[in-house]
């Protein structure tokens, strides 16, 4: 596969040298594109907040990494190649460091009258991605490209069927384990031309495969489990998806239910009888698993409603089952919860709980007028076995001045189950209040400024005698922009009220700390630059509904972004 790889990457980079030179003979309009992203960081120890004991700040200093993309067009073929480069980077895992280089990625494709073939590493999904979604998150390092061949059939101008092959990618290699899918999406419209009516039906299955070698590593770990717990693995395992997006008028209905056979999955919650005794942790299950997930939307002038419903039961689908995380998944359960942005707000998130969960969401904005608007979003997740995991109330209203000033303030509420989604055992669910407010100020077309400030007031931990988790917060941005290419912000992050979780002197007493922060932007046509001096505090970062959980950073960040 690997040879094959390189073989096909050679190709593509002599077709891409030699067609520029091909296309002015035939003055067949090749067209060149490509983009850069590189992301570099200086680290600073800081051991009183927790930045401290990785590669990085004991002795590397250093970390980076980057994606450059080419890609050309021409005769009816699309082909590209990334190559990525990361030296000591934390992306991978952010306690430890990674270095390599290589070709990230590469692909060619070409239709021919109703047939579509791609090769290379793909990125594709069926339905909302509950059985299959091959993505990339680089901001936490998540590359699921399918290794393989893609091939796609125009059945109908609205009906396609498609079906791939492959492997799933693993950095500069792939995983053992074979994937393929098939799916077939349609869309059907009203035969009287006024109406509104559609349906935009489909279905899709995907099967995966195990390798011998990842087979032998489960049985092995298997055999060492008493007898009531061991299980006979199996190597071939099957998910199944229907779906339909419901449109009329301004009513939008979007339904998916799926099943997935039994499978070799591991439960981090599991619990083995050992020497007499329950251990908590790690432990291979054999189930089968379902989701059914719904999504209805209202859009109307000034006012639009979304509702969204999902239950999970056993769904976790990874190309081999010891991994663990945001590894080797096949498939992506949408989020249920809302994706805030200001800082505060933001700092605790609902990860999707691919083995149990009930979740439910209604957001509701309404725009009376131009100059004022209200939303207000509310959540609440469980497991099946109804322990509450996350509940969110936010409230927000705008008030817009003209095109001179706009003021959006607002309180979120939030409860959450640090214990589940940060594995911390123990701990009681955090509780906060958040009230906050954004005010901003256009002094002319080009200049303009930002001012944001939030306090979170979090509850009790009895048990401890302090605050839960880190405590109340205290936060305070401003931003100057100076249109069209420069941007400063200054933020600062403070621990007003430390909590349990919070570092101490050598007597033991909280500290009060700052996290201050400090960005430069400038943007020139299609290139950003970026450097911030930048105090974090540990917690969950999420990314396109992916979380992890990210350690204290300490250190100058540079970052440049470039398309041509």
């Amino acid at each position: 596969m690997k040879r094959l790889g390189h073989l096909l990457c050679t190709l593509i980079c002599a077709f891409v040298a030699i067609a520029p030179l091909a296309a002015q003979d035939n003055n067949s309009g090749g067209k060149i594109s490509g983009s850069l992203q590189l992301n570099a960081n200086f680290f600073m120890r800081d051991s009183l907040i927790g930045a401290a004991n990785t590669p990085q700040y004991d002795r590397q200093l250093y970390g980076g990494e980057s994606w450059l993309n080419l890609a050309y067009s021409n005769w009816g073929f699309d082909v590209g190649l990334r190559f990525d480069l990361f030296n000591n980077s934390n992306l991978l895992n952010p306690t430890g460091s990674y270095s390599g280089e290589g070709i990230g990625r590469w692909y060619i494709q070409k239709k021919i009258d109703k047939l579509g073939i791609y090769g290379g590493y793909i990125y594709d999904q069926i339905g909302s991605g509950i059985i299959f979604r091959a993505f990339e998150e680089r901001p936490l390092l998540i590359d699921n490209a399918l290794f393989g061949l893609r091939l796609s059939y125009d059945l109908h101008p609205n009906w396609k069927i498609k079906a791939f092959t492959g492997r799933q990618k693993q950095q500069f290699s792939t995983y053992n384990a074979t994937i393929r899918g098939i799916s077939i999406d349609g869309f059907i419209a009203a035969k009287d031309s006024t109406s509104s009516f559609s349906l935009a039906p489909g279905f899709g299955a995907v099967g995966r495969t195990l390798d011998d070698e990842s087979m032998n590593s489960l049985v092995a770990i298997l055999n060492t489990y008493p007898q009531d717990d061991a299980f006979t693995p199996k190597y071939n395992s099957f998910a199944f998806s229907a779906f339909n997006t419901l449109t009329a008028g301004p009513f939008t209905w979007y339904v998916e239910g799926a099943y997935k056979t039994p499978d070799n999955m591991n439960d981090p919650f599991g619990v083995i009888i050992r020497d007499g005794e329950p251990v908590t942790g790690d432990k291979f299950i054999f189930k089968e698993g379902t989701v059914l997930y719904s999504s209805f939307s209202y859009a109307a002038k000034g006012l639009g409603i979304s509702l969204e419903g999902k239950r999970t039961e056993n769904f976790s689908f990874r190309t081999r089952p010891q991994e663990q995380l945001n590894r080797g998944l096949v498939n992506f359960l949408p989020p249920m919860a809302r994706v805030n942005t200001y800082r505060l707000n933001a700092r605790y998130n609902a990860a999707t709980q691919e083995w149990g969960e009930l979740a439910v969401q209604a957001d509701i904005r309404y725009a009376p007028s131009k100059k004022i608007a209200f939303n207000l979003n509310a959540s609440n997740i469980t497991d099946l076995n109804d322990v509450l995991l996350y509940r969110e109330f936010f409230f927000d209203v705008t008030f817009k001045k003209d095109r001179i000033w706009t003021l959006t303030t607002g309180v979120q509420h939030q409860n959450y189950n640090q214990e589940r989604f940060e594995f911390k055992p123990g701990v009681p669910n955090v509780q906060t209040i958040t009230p906050f407010a954004d005010f901003l100020y256009k002094f002319d077309r080009k200049t303009s400024i930002r001012v944001e400030t939030q306090y979170m007031h979090t509850g009790m931990d009895e048990a401890a005698g302090y605050k839960q988790d880190y405590g109340d917060w205290l936060f305070g941005l401003v931003e100057l922009n100076l249109a069209p290419r420069w941007s400063f912000v200054v933020s600062d992050m403070y621990n007003a009220g430390p909590g349990k979780n919070s570092p101490a002197d050598e007597n033991g007493k909280k500290l009060k700390l700052h996290y201050p922060r400090f960005d430069v932007f400038y943007t020139l046509k299609s290139n950003r630059i970026s450097l911030s001096y930048i105090k974090q505090v540990e917690g969950v970062v999420c990314t396109g509904g992916i979380c992890r959980l990210e350690p204290a950073f300490s250190g100058v960040r540079l970052s440049v972004s470039s398309t041509f």
